[in-house]
């Protein structure tokens, strides 16, 4: 029988896919028992990117009937949007329109989706007949027997995933002009019955740009053009443009910092595992070269008792929420440092719950400033007793610029992710299984208390580095076959698994000891 029997009630079309013995798969499969099999809506993760797929596909659809000539390039993802330009063809709101009304005609026929697998042999010849690209890097990837492509109609496209079995799935959409591009629009997961505002991330899209218009100039922006630099040997300028780039924007934000008189205070905030500790080094060289000695404080130390620690909604200590921090002592601490005053640093023990005082003091000189690095950083409530003129706040993230091909990008969760799962098995003892349990708990806490704020940022700064997952490659793949299909997070593990085989491999002895890089894979210079 067909999953789909399971979901019959569902009119509307809100299930987009299913998970079956905890694989995500289409909703017309063939099942044993319909008791295995599990919804899966846009308020998932999952769900998600099913629908975002779904709309990509339909807009490539709709582009190939109405501009047929039109070098598509999807570039990024901005508050519940996808952000797309076209790099043969000037945006005009005319094409927008025209697109949108075909995007339209195209869901309400319902057209069905199907996924075609050829072996690499028939695949050949289908290229040679199409003379097309998509999906054409699957021929290159060693370990497939075949390639794969989703076919409408007269339309085929390559998507990395499930894809929803016809059109009529994505029935909530939007398509609007901006910059030089355009926005695909798609239902938020606490309000998928609607499309909400946009919110403007400009500080973020421009950052983003900053980064897609360099790797540009070297002619890398896909996997395919990524391995082809490392088959002709050009790992180690790859790598040295890269470090270079980190390096220069560190020194840009240094420059900054001192351009603005009166700073006494530098905040850092960013998603977990974008590299926060190496960054905060590297900056704090760059100041030091500008007369500048940074002094660091930890807000881990200024939890407050284990007995005062808010609940989440399950009863449990929720050590992210603003108000696990002792505010009104670490206020004070920061006051009497920038007064020049001295204080006795608290040690926070986290078996206890308890702040202990061991004599360590602290003192701020006037070539000093403070830097501090946390989740809550860039909430001016963190530092509510500081002026703002006296703090200069910065965002930092892993914001992924490489694409799978110009239709397939690459989630900069999903990069996040992957540099977590090695350093946590690295440093901190803990199996990739471990990783993928607490991590939707992780991106509950950056979704609630770091994104909201990132456009009050200072500066942004971009700790990806374009070349970083073909050597975290060989230390992530293994930690992920080890999960099997016993447990729910095998889906996301064979999602990432899949993702890594498309890499050719980087050794480790190419990355610079001061890298960003090292912070995840070891040998760093700054002993993090």
């Amino acid at each position: 029988m067909k999953a789909l029997e399971k979901f019959k009630e569902d009119t509307n079309k809100k299930i987009l896919a299913c998970k079956y013995k905890n694989e995500i798969r289409p909703i017309d499969i063939e099942v044993e028992n319909l008791d295995d099999v599990l919804p899966i809506d846009i308020t998932t993760r999952d769900g998600r990117r099913v629908y975002q797929r779904g709309i990509l596909y339909i807009m490539g659809m709709a582009f190939n009937r109405v501009y047929p000539k039109a070098l598509l390039t999807v570039n990024c993802q901005l508050s519940n949007s996808i952000f797309c330009s076209v790099e043969n063809m000037k945006v005009t709101n005319e094409m927008i329109a025209n697109i949108k009304r075909e995007m339209q005609d195209i869901v309400d026929k319902d057209l069905p989706i199907k996924k075609i697998e050829m072996t690499k042999e028939e695949a050949e010849k289908f290229y040679q007949k199409e003379k097309t690209l998509r999906g054409r890097l699957q021929l290159d990837n060693k370990y497939k027997d075949e390639v794969s492509l989703y076919f409408c109609e007269n339309y085929y496209n390559y998507f990395y995933g499930v894809m929803p079995i016809s059109t009529g799935y994505i029935n909530l959409f939007d398509v609007i002009k901006y910059h030089d591009g355009f926005l695909l629009r798609y239902p938020d997961k606490k309000n998928p019955n609607k499309i909400d505002r946009y919110v403007e991330t400009k500080k973020l899209l421009h950052t983003l740009e900053e980064y897609e218009d360099i790797h540009r100039v070297l002619d890398i922006n896909t996997i395919y053009k990524l391995n082809k630099k490392i088959q002709e040997g050009g790992e180690k300028e790859l790598i040295l443009l890269a470090e270079a780039l980190h390096e220069k924007k560190i020194s840009d934000i240094a420059d900054k910092i001192v351009k603005r008189k009166g700073v006494k205070m530098i905040l850092i905030a960013g998603p977990s595992s974008s590299g926060k500790t190496t960054f905060a080094q590297r900056l704090g060289i760059q100041l030091k070269l500008n007369g500048i000695k940074p002094l660091t404080i930890s807000v881990d130390n200024y939890f407050v008792e284990r007995e005062q620690t808010p609940r989440d909604e399950n009863g449990k200590y929720d050590f992210e929420r603003l108000e696990a921090i002792d505010l009104d002592l670490f206020n004070d601490h920061l006051c009497k440092l920038l007064r020049g005053e001295e204080i006795e640093l608290p040690t926070f023990d986290f078996k206890t719950g308890r702040k202990h005082y061991n004599g360590e003091k602290m003192k701020m000189k006037n070539n000093e400033v403070l830097v501090i690095e946390g989740i809550h950083c860039l909430n001016d409530k963190l530092t509510a007793s500081v002026p703002k003129e006296q703090k200069y706040k910065i965002y930092i993230s892993a914001l992924t610029v490489l694409n799978i091909d110009y239709y397939n990008r690459i989630s900069t969760t999903d990069t996040r992710l992957i540099r977590r799962l090695v350093r946590d098995y690295n440093f901190r003892g803990y199996e990739a299984l471990h990783t993928l349990q607490n991590w939707d708990m992780v991106n509950r806490g950056e979704e609630n208390y770091i994104f909201p704020f990132q456009e009050d940022a200072d500066s942004m700064f971009n700790t990806s580095l374009i070349y970083e997952i073909s050597v975290l490659k060989k230390y992530a793949m293994p930690l992920l076959k080890a999960i099997d299909n016993m447990h729910p997070e095998y889906s996301e593990a064979q999602s990432l698994y899949e993702l890594l085989k498309y890499f050719d491999d980087i050794g480790d002895e190419y990355v610079p000891k001061n890298s960003l890089l090292r912070e995840f894979i070891g040998g760093s210079i700054f002993n993090v």
